[in-house]
């Protein structure tokens, strides 16, 4: 879907786009000792994912710049936070974008709101939480938020979903008869 603003009609102009879910298929699943390499999964976004992490990040989309340009800040000096105004209109754009395209999508208030909610109910049932911080934590206004000041244990558990070296970059692998089929080796996937 096209990226536009509700205030700044030039934001068209950018030619920004997104997609409406994202769909993850390129992770294994290990459940019992038996990884599945093909067991794809959807969730949904938080809109800083897109504006902050996609748009704002230099070693991506990198258009923090020229959306201060635009909105007519000076870039020159750090000290007219230029950088926290552009990225505050990115989300608010793609907040904007999916509303209007009938897209659920989460801003990240509302998402430490609900996380915290998940914590008391979980802990209320005995049962412990873990989580990566800076997965919680909101790269835009962090620390407004309740999820800012928590920490968690970040163990992994299983079953669980882990990264997968592409099968063009594995080193080679010991023949198929001397291998499960379902299993993926410590040298070609990465579990963290």
């Amino acid at each position: 879907m096209e990226i536009e603003h509700p205030e700044y009609e030039w934001f068209k102009e950018l030619g920004l786009k997104w997609y409406a879910v994202p769909v993850i298929a390129d992770m294994v699943l290990e459940i019992g000792g038996i990884q599945y390499t093909a067991a794809p999964f959807n969730g949904w976004f938080m809109e800083t994912e897109i504006g902050s992490r996609n748009f704002g990040d230099e070693h991506r989309y990198n258009q923090l710049h020229v959306v201060a340009q635009k909105m007519g800040i000076s870039t020159l000096n750090n000290r007219t936070l230029w950088k926290d105004r552009a990225m505050t209109e990115l989300n608010q754009a793609v907040l904007h974008s999916f509303r209007k395209n009938g897209v659920r999508i989460v801003d990240h208030h509302t998402a430490s709101r609900q996380f915290a909610t998940f914590c008391e109910k979980e802990t209320t049932a005995g049962r412990k939480v873990m989580a990566d911080w800076k997965w919680i934590v909101s790269p835009s206004a962090g620390s407004s938020m309740q999820v800012f000041h928590k920490d968690w244990a970040n163990e992994v558990k299983r079953p669980n979903f882990f990264y997968n070296t592409p099968a063009w970059l594995r080193e080679t692998e010991p023949s198929p008869e001397k291998q499960c089929p379902f299993h993926i080796s410590a040298r070609s996937a990465k579990f963290s």
